[in-house]
């Protein structure tokens, strides 16, 4: 079932570069902007996302990451603000995991001209912000052992409780820092994601 579009999802946030983006949740129009997205992406960044290499995004996924519950699977985008209407720059998402109503996998990606500007970080914190808001407490992410970035922002911005390296990925298991921890670790120094 599908919920209403969670409009107080959407607002302007501002990059250490000075671009501002906007983020929203996606929405099914997002189909060929995700495959835009995936497009524009260094063979290296698609990689370590989704740790095969695809020509273009299928368009059966780029369906299924653009058609969520908005409660279950959630994912927000970012647009710049002085790009055409409709250019994605990076998305995270979540879905919560099957028999585990309170825990989800959480992915995100940036374009790789975004990257180490703090997008990774903003996308990161407000994905895990609406989930926590829809009742989702406990994060599980994939991450690629040589992806370095990824693992730095999640040990970072997050809670690991749990991390193990099988054959070149490494599972992290995560919860969403309280807002005393997250003001620390932020004043700690910038970032690269």
């Amino acid at each position: 079932m599908i919920s209403e579009y969670p409009q107080e999802l959407e607002h302007t946030v501002g990059l250490r570069s000075g671009a501002h983006v906007r983020i929203r949740p996606i929405r099914p129009a997002d189909e060929p902007r995700l495959t835009a997205l995936y497009d524009r992406l260094s063979v290296d960044t698609a990689y370590q996302r989704f740790f095969s290499p695809m020509r273009s995004l299928p368009p059966a996924w780029a369906h299924a990451f653009a058609n969520l519950d908005y409660r279950t699977r959630l994912a927000l985008v970012a647009e710049p603000d002085d790009a055409a209407e409709g250019v994605l720059v990076g998305v995270a998402r979540y879905a919560v995991l099957a028999g585990e109503a309170r825990t989800a996998e959480m992915a995100l990606v940036v374009e790789d001209g975004w990257q180490g500007v703090g997008l990774g970080t903003v996308l990161l914190a407000e994905i895990l912000r609406a989930a926590e808001g829809r009742g989702i407490h406990g994060f599980r992410a994939d991450v690629l052992a040589g992806n370095r970035r990824m693992l730095h922002l999640l040990a970072r911005y997050t809670d690991v409780v749990w991390r193990n390296t099988h054959q070149g990925v490494t599972e992290v298991i995560f919860r969403r820092l309280s807002a005393g921890k997250e003001t620390t670790r932020a004043q700690a120094g910038p970032d690269r994601a």
